[in-house]
């Protein structure tokens, strides 16, 4: 399991160690200030955002997210959930594939099949094969719930679409790189790349 850090500088070992191992990175750690990434046990709206940033813009799916939170008023769970139907989804922007895979979600929890009260208690790859039995959510949707849910610190999205553009871009490449690349490309960062991430996201904002 992840090593917990100090409530006060969450994430100061991390960035330490990237700024050391990466002078590019470390000037934009500098540029855009400490990391922000916090955890939180609201899994089902993390859940909810990450299927509804599935193969969209960061923007356009944080519009999109914001109108559906609207009428959720405290933690979000399969009771609260209710008025999350498909017209309310529709009109929300959501798209129907989409909506499909968040009441697929809400049926899930609802019946019990899956269990999110204790799904931090297990490593990262075992989190996304529970996770992934659950129509809509592969592996991208289960590794933003690592990375924005638990803030585990070392998941490296592959998939990511900013991501890759991102790495293009940092290490100069000319060419979109292949996953076993990313794997290389980042080595260095290990163990904070999920921190590296937030970052290089910033770079789309």
């Amino acid at each position: 399991m992840p090593k917990k850090t100090s409530s006060l500088e969450p994430w100061s070992e991390a960035i330490a160690h990237l700024k050391s191992v990466d002078q590019k990175l470390s000037d934009l750690i500098v540029k855009v200030g400490p990391c922000q990434l916090k955890p939180t046990d609201d899994y089902l709206k993390t859940l909810t955002q990450a299927i509804i940033s599935q193969q969209i813009s960061t923007k356009a799916a944080e519009t999109i997210f914001g109108r559906v939170s609207i009428p959720i008023y405290g933690k979000w769970t399969a009771d609260s959930m209710t008025c999350l139907n498909s017209h309310f989804l529709q009109s929300c922007g959501v798209s129907q594939q989409k909506r499909n895979y968040i009441l697929s979600l809400l049926d899930c929890v609802g019946s019990g099949r899956l269990n999110l009260n204790q799904i931090h208690l297990l490593e990262d790859e075992a989190i996304i094969e529970t996770l992934t039995q659950v129509r809509g959510i592969g592996r991208w949707t289960a590794e933003m719930f690592l990375i924005f849910g638990l803030n585990r610190p070392d998941v490296l999205p592959v998939a990511d679409l900013e991501i890759k553009s991102a790495i293009k871009r940092h290490f100069e490449l000319s060419i979109d790189p292949k996953p076993k690349e990313f794997e290389r490309f980042t080595q260095d960062w290990r163990p904070y790349r999920t921190v590296a991430m937030w970052y290089l996201w910033r770079l789309s904002d």
